[in-house]
């Protein structure tokens, strides 16, 4: 009967920690998920995208700052109507911008386009016209400076 008067004395204390931990653990795992949604939110939240604000209002993003959230975000609800909300009023996106481009994205984009500039202008590189006009069947007729459009 030692083990039912070691539970009699300490259980309690037992039960305790063990609900101390648990709460611990899930706190913990609740705080994880709500920074991966911040995130993702965050991540979305780019100039297209429709949203629906604290407020309930459904708008457009014109601007937003994910970096410094105390800039305000400028928000289309109407058509020419622009209105500065906090950024952080935000509540959900409704419609994410299909093929929105990420900043990486972009800065990956204008490295590969500077080299293919330089590529061109040492010759390295054809441009795509010349590209189309090599690939097509010889027998096509090539169209002259006349018959493209005047810029």
């Amino acid at each position: 009967m030692d083990i039912a008067r070691f539970f009699a004395d300490y259980g309690l204390i037992i039960l305790l920690i063990g609900l101390l931990i648990f709460m611990f653990y899930s706190s913990r795992r609740r705080m994880q998920k709500q920074k991966a949604e911040l995130e993702k939110k965050a991540r979305e939240t780019v100039p297209g995208a429709e949203v629906l604000l604290q407020g309930g209002l459904y708008g457009t993003i014109v601007d937003y700052d994910g970096e410094d959230l105390d800039k305000p975000a400028l928000v289309e609800i109407a058509p020419g109507v622009v209105i500065k909300v906090h950024s952080q009023a935000v509540l959900r996106i409704v419609d994410p911008v299909a093929g929105a481009v990420t900043e990486d994205e972009f800065i990956e984009a204008e490295e590969t386009e500077s080299e293919y500039v330089a590529g061109v202008a040492d010759g390295d590189i054809t441009s795509i016209s010349d590209d189309r006009r090599s690939a097509r069947p010889s027998t096509e007729t090539e169209p002259t400076d006349k018959d493209r459009p005047q810029a």
